[in-house]
C-alpha cells in the first residue's frame, strides 16, 4: 500500500510486550523509573569497507562500531533496549501513556520505520483498521508528515552519533559477545545500577573507542555458521541456553547441525 492514513486510537496494542530502541538519554531515563533495559548485539564481519554507493553497506557502518573477532574485522551494532513482557510499565489502566511529554522518539514515530531499508506495512503493525482512517502519514511510498520525518532524521543521527559511546559503554561492562548479524542478537542484562552509572559515565566523558583492537566473540546455535568463522580465525562459540549468566542468545533461526 502506498498511500497510508492513521490516528491513534490509544488501543494499547502497541504498548505491549516490546524491546524497545533507545538513545543514551532516554535509556538512563528508562533506568531511573527502574524500568528493565537490554542490550542487544551483532556483529557484522568487515574485512574491507564495500564499494562506494552500497546504501546498504553504509547505513550499517555509520551505526556500528569497528572490533576485532580473533583476526577477523568485523563492525560491532549496539541496541539498547526498553524490555517489558505485557503492558508497558509506563501504560495506564485507561492505555493512556504515564510519560506521554517524555515518552521515547520511537514510540513518537510509531508507525513509520526508522531503518530505510524497512517499509511500511500496515499488516505488520498492531493497530486496528479504523486507526488506518485518519491523517496523511504516506503517500505514493513517501511520508508526508513533517514531523514524523523529523523524528525519523533525528533518530538516525542519533544512531550515528551515539555508535562509539555505546562500544565505549559495552567496554565499560565487560561485555563482549554479540551474533552474526541477521542470524540474531546476543542480548546482555547487566545490573541496573551497573548500567545506569556506566552510561551517565560515558555521556558525562565521551572518548574516541581505538582503531578496532576490542576483541569479541560470536555466539551461534548453528554448528555451519560456528565452522564458517573458525574458518576465517574467527572467535566463537556455540550458545549454551541451559548456562545462566548476564547474556542470551536469541537467534532468529532454529539450530543447524
Amino acid at each position: 500500500m502506498n498511500d497510508i492514513d492513521f490516528e491513534c486510537t490509544a488501543c494499547g496494542k502497541c504498548c505491549h510486550d516490546l524491546r524497545l530502541p533507545l538513545t543514551l538519554a532516554e535509556a538512563s531515563d528508562w533506568l531511573a523509573r527502574g524500568a528493565k533495559m537490554e542490550l542487544l548485539c551483532e556483529a557484522i564481519p568487515w574485512p574491507v569497507d564495500p564499494a562506494p554507493g552500497d546504501e546498504l553497506a553504509e547505513y550499517r557502518k555509520v551505526r556500528s562500531s569497528p572490533a576485532m573477532s580473533g583476526t577477523l574485522p568485523v563492525r560491532i551494532s549496539i541496541t539498547l533496549a526498553g524490555a517489558f513482557t505485557g503492558p508497558c510499565p509506563n501504560l495506564g489502566a485507561d492505555m493512556r501513556c504515564g510519560i506521554y511529554e517524555d515518552r521515547p522518539r520511537v514510540c513518537r514515530i510509531y508507525p513509520a520505520e526508522i531503518n530505510p531499508f524497512v517499509t511500511l506495512a500496515t499488516a505488520n503493525k498492531e493497530c486496528p483498521p479504523e486507526a488506518w482512517q485518519g491523517k496523511p502519514l504516506q503517500r505514493q511510498g513517501v511520508l508526508v508528515d513533517d514531523t514524523t520525518r523529523r523524528l525519523i532524521g533525528e533518530s538516525r543521527r542519533a544512531n550515528q552519533d551515539e555508535a562509539v559511546l555505546r562500544m565505549q559503554l559495552c567496554e565499560a561492562l565487560g561485555l563482549n559477545r554479540a551474533a552474526l548479524a541477521n542470524e540474531g542478537f546476543v542480548m546482555h542484562t547487566p545490573d541496573s545500577g551497573a548500567l545506569l552509572a556506566a552510561i551517565q559515565q560515558v555521556r558525562a566523558n565521551p572518548r574516541t573507542v581505538g582503531s578496532g583492537a576490542a576483541q569479541w566473540t560470536f555466539v551461534s546455535n548453528r554448528a555451519t555458521t560456528l565452522d564458517a568463522l573458525r574458518s576465517v580465525e574467527a572467535s566463537s562459540e556455540p550458545d549454551q541456553p541451559e548456562t545462566t549468566g548476564s547474556f542470551r542468545y536469541l537467534g532468529f533461526f532454529p539450530a543447524a547441525a
